[in-house]
């Protein structure tokens, strides 16, 4: 029987799964953004936000455990230095997956996954208010009404102008 046995086993070895997650926590923490597919995001989504969670403690315990899972000094750098700093007042959720479409060869659903705090253009791009309408009938009339002087105004400069032409 499978009780308890959730985790997508996406069609490897356990070992080779492992290294696989490995190499791909690796990139993402060195990168802030790689391009996967949908399942492979997924599983490591669920592998990397532990591990985030282990960085906002920098302890020796802490650092051993992660290099444990990375096994690459030069991410656990990155990681327990830029990416902790930035991360280290957010409660969970350090990880984002948007869906990009299919893979041209094989059809396989491709998305990126990356780290929610380095994303620029997210993070600049400030929140509009919402519009709340009524109805649609009084919000098409209003964009009639919108429409018709713009309409009349840029006619009304032509029809003076070929007067004056002759």
């Amino acid at each position: 029987m499978r009780h308890n046995k959730k985790f997508n086993h996406l069609g490897r070895t356990a070992s080779h799964r492992q290294a696989m997650l490995a190499n791909m926590a690796i990139s993402l923490i060195m990168h802030k953004r790689i391009t996967t597919t949908l399942a492979k995001a997924k599983a490591l989504k669920k592998y990397v936000e532990p591990l985030l969670t282990r960085s906002k403690d920098d302890s020796t315990n802490s650092r051993r455990v992660v290099f444990r899972y990375l096994q690459n000094k030069e991410a656990l750098k990155e990681l327990f230095g830029e990416v902790a700093a930035k991360i280290g007042d957010r409660p969970g959720g350090y990880t984002r997956v948007i869906k990009l479409g299919t893979r041209r060869g094989d059809a396989a659903p491709i998305a990126f996954i990356e780290l929610v705090d380095f994303d620029e253009n997210m993070a600049k791009t400030p929140k509009a208010a919402k519009k709340t309408r009524r109805s649609r009938k009084s919000a098409a009339k209003a964009e009639e009404a919108a429409q018709a002087p713009v309409a009349e105004a840029t006619e009304a400069p032509a029809a003076e102008e070929a007067p004056k032409a002759e």
